[in-house]
């Protein structure tokens, strides 16, 4: 094969274009996403890419540059069922994402994204110590933490929705994020949010 017919590599503009019109799992476009709360948008990334193997992982803070998606993907990750299972668990996301979009009718992604602004509490309370005297006091929570505290919620909310019951993964997901996108306080996440800021309340 002469240098001649050799393919060309492909230009800056065309392999732009190819990764604006990446779909995640094949599906989901995610270029045009709604964000309802301005400090949070900054730490709630969605890109077509769910699985970036760890590249951001040594770097402080940097996992607020990965897919609000994988995040989810990695928090799933850490019960004792679904450790290192990154294939399985993805396969969990994208099964609960085809529900979602079967009962909302909506781009199961920006329901996520709704799911995090409205289950991330916005005051919790720390212990501050006076004289060997432990006092609540309760704080404003980072926007990079609420998305943190969100996740976990809607994590743990899946673990107990489907742990010995049968509910699988995929629909306790599906219900999780519904019901935090729509802020019914009946679902786990979003009664844990606002358990969190009633303490906080109580401590000002």
């Amino acid at each position: 094969m002469s240098e001649s017919d050799a393919p060309e590599p492909e230009s800056p503009a065309s392999s732009e274009e190819a990764k604006e019109n990446a779909l995640l799992f094949g599906v989901w476009d995610v270029s045009e996403m709604e964000y309802t709360d301005p400090s949070m948008s900054r730490y709630i990334k969605a890109t077509p890419i769910a699985h970036t193997m760890g590249r951001h992982a040594s770097k402080q803070f940097q996992k607020s540059e990965i897919s609000i998606v994988e995040r989810l993907i990695n928090r799933l990750m850490q019960t004792e069922d679904n450790t290192g299972h990154k294939q399985k668990t993805s396969k969990i996301v994208k099964d609960a994402f085809e529900i979602v979009n079967e009962r909302t009718e909506e781009n199961p992604v920006q329901v996520l994204i709704r799911a995090v602004e409205n289950a991330g509490p916005r005051e919790e309370t720390v212990r501050l110590k006076y004289g060997g005297i432990s006092v609540p006091q309760a704080v404003d929570v980072a926007p990079q933490r609420r998305v943190d505290e969100a996740l976990k919620f809607i994590a743990q909310g899946t673990l107990s929705g489907s742990y010995k019951t049968t509910t699988t993964a995929a629909e306790a997901l599906a219900q999780q994020l519904i019901g935090a996108a729509d802020y019914d306080v009946q679902t786990y996440a979003i009664s844990q949010k606002e358990e969190k800021e009633r303490v906080a309340e109580a401590a000002r």
